[in-house]
């Protein structure tokens, strides 16, 4: 299953990454161009974050059963194990849950420059932590 998973998880990041990508631009483009919020903004934010979920859950099931995951989280001296161990889903879940507060409080704005805001805010701070603790030597080898 660890030999399914693993790449799926990383091939699935691409889309993930992609897609969170879309809806911080757009949301940005947004508030500059001073635009309507439509459905379709509505729709890009909402499957980012989707996607996003479906990423976390992959990585939960990859964690427990990946011989890198908790069972190597009492080899903090190694930084390759500290970060598949412990930053890189500590720090994606953190993400995610900006993310996800970015959608939950765009809903609550009246303004369809606040909606933007909040999600071009809370979309952009998730993303960038999430790239911040990537494993980047695992995609190139």
């Amino acid at each position: 299953m660890y030999t399914t998973l693993q790449p799926a998880h990383s091939i699935f990041a691409y889309i993930v990454l992609t897609v969170l990508f879309l809806a911080s631009l757009n949301a940005i483009m947004g508030i500059v161009s001073k635009k309507r919020f439509t459905d379709k903004d509505l729709r890009i934010s909402l499957f980012a974050m989707i996607l996003a979920h479906m990423q976390l859950l992959i990585g939960f099931i990859l964690y427990f059963i990946s011989p890198l995951g908790s069972s190597s989280l009492g080899q903090m001296k190694d930084s390759a194990l500290r970060l598949t161990s412990l930053e890189h889903p500590l720090i994606n879940i953190i993400g995610l849950v900006l993310i996800t507060i970015g959608w939950s409080k765009h809903k609550k704005e009246e303004s369809d420059n606040g909606k933007f805001k909040k999600i071009a805010v809370f979309y952009t701070l998730g993303f960038l932590l999430i790239l911040s603790r990537i494993p980047w030597t695992n995609w190139f080898n």
